[in-house]
């Protein structure tokens, strides 16, 4: 404890008018009062106080610093009122990193219908496959996969993230519509390159695990390349659900095999561990939340 913290104590207890009642409010015990006073007094060489069993008086020393005392606790509850507007602030910077494709998907809604709700918030969207250090980087939120098990930061579940299998209606009005996943071996399919067995497609029903080698002639890394690839008719994707609500609701894109359960991923919002959450922080983890359960009772919808 600092100098600053003993004259702090020295005001609450002269305020107070007692040790035990000075210590209640500190949340300390009476025996930690008594020596953070001692202390003040031998740092200075100075006796501050008079101590009866009944009551408190100053000495000349003690009256000469009380009002300085005073006036120090006076600023120290400045300074926390101050802190707790800032933290009550609909306004100021925001710093989220986000999945690629990701965050394309929703960045429409930040640029209109967030900013529209809260026009002083500045929101700094990073695109990035990387896990970055949210604290050594001052991000203030991410969403990520996977969590590991770095106890600095505080973890709210988002969604489950299911992989569709969907195609256009010109596609599948040239090709026809697999009923199976083994008749997919007889489609183009379009493959994600970012996965290192990205010619197996794995389709689980009724516990059963169902494995099927597809081909292609397009590959990407990139969700949204592979998603208009499906809308201009070029083979079968699988995307994730949170990607082609609109699309499958306009009818631009249809969800096929629905008999087949396919992969699943956790998806977590995450913030640095920092007591109570600023508002303009928190208000955006709550669009985040409440946008992606959108998503979900419109696919629910279909």
């Amino acid at each position: 404890m600092s100098e600053l913290d003993d004259l702090a104590a020295f005001a609450v207890l002269m305020e107070a008018g007692s040790f035990t009642l000075a210590a209640q409010q500190l949340g300390w015990s009476k025996g930690q009062l008594s020596k953070r006073i001692s202390h003040l007094e031998s740092s200075h060489s100075v006796r501050l106080l008079h101590r009866t069993t009944r009551r408190l008086s100053l000495t000349a020393a003690g009256a000469a610093l009380l009002p300085q005392a005073q006036a120090l606790l006076v600023q120290m509850e400045r300074a926390r009122q101050a802190l707790a507007l800032v933290k009550d602030e609909l306004a100021g910077p925001v710093r989220l990193t986000v999945p690629v494709s990701l965050g394309e998907t929703f960045f429409e809604g930040l640029l209109l219908e967030f900013a529209s709700c809260y026009p002083d918030i500045q929101i700094e969207l990073e695109l990035s496959n990387d896990n970055r250090d949210l604290i050594r980087d001052g991000f203030d939120l991410a969403i990520r996969t996977r969590l590991g098990n770095d106890e600095r930061l505080v973890a709210r579940s988002l969604l489950s993230m299911q992989e569709l299998t969907c195609a256009s209606p010109a596609y599948l009005a040239r090709y026809g519509e697999p009923q199976t996943p083994a008749q997919l071996v007889e489609h183009r399919c379009l493959l994600n390159s970012h996965y290192s067995g990205r010619e197996e497609w794995l389709y689980h029903q009724q516990h059963e695990l169902v494995r099927v080698h597809v081909s292609g002639f397009f590959a990407s890394n990139h969700y949204s390349l592979l998603k208009k690839a499906a809308l201009v008719g070029a083979g079968i994707v699988r995307i994730p659900s949170y990607m082609v609500p609109r699309e499958l609701a306009g009818g631009q894109l249809k969800w096929l095999l629905r008999d087949y359960e396919t992969r699943s991923t956790p998806m977590f919002l995450v913030h640095p561990y920092q007591g109570a959450v600023p508002r303009r922080v928190q208000v955006l983890a709550d669009y985040l939340v409440g946008w992606f359960e959108k998503d979900k009772l419109a696919l629910k919808g279909l």
